[in-house]
């Protein structure tokens, strides 16, 4: 009988004593061929939620700064006008495009004009978890003469 070399004898006792596994991958079993399907699958609803909020979070933030900018705007125009009501509320709808809501108060010497928006968040998935947001803002300035 030829003698066998020791590296023929393992490979061989490998084979006889693990019959599941396959030979061109001996630490692999043969089940685990759709493991990587598996935890994509379980993987990929948690990432698009993730990555839903971050969509979120990022028009929040847009929307907070134009909110802002609606209040600044409004401000400089009713300082500046002799009508400040109607100045405010025009320049603050005309600065951005969202449906808001503008409040103007005159003190002796300064006027203050207050902005709201409600954002309905559209957001698919995420908004119905969260609900309308409400942004505000508030920017005060000092009269000048017309």
């Amino acid at each position: 009988m030829p003698s066998s070399t020791r590296s023929e004898r393992d490979r061989s006792a490998r084979s006889d004593a693990a019959p599941f596994q396959r030979a061109t991958s001996p630490g692999r079993l043969w089940g685990s061929s759709g493991q990587a399907a598996v935890e994509f699958a379980l993987a990929l609803p948690i990432v698009v939620v993730m990555v839903l909020g971050v969509v979120l979070v990022g028009v929040a933030v847009r929307n907070e700064l134009a909110v802002e900018l609606a209040a600044r705007e409004g401000a400089r125009a009713a300082a500046v006008s002799a009508s400040p009501a109607a100045a405010a509320t025009n320049a603050a709808t005309r600065a951005i495009a969202l449906p808001i809501d503008v409040t103007t108060s005159i003190d002796a010497a300064t006027v203050t004009v207050t902005v709201t928006y409600v954002d309905p968040v559209d957001v698919a998935i995420i908004g119905s978890l969260i609900g309308p947001v409400t942004h505000v803002a508030s920017a005060t300035m000092a009269l000048e003469p017309p």
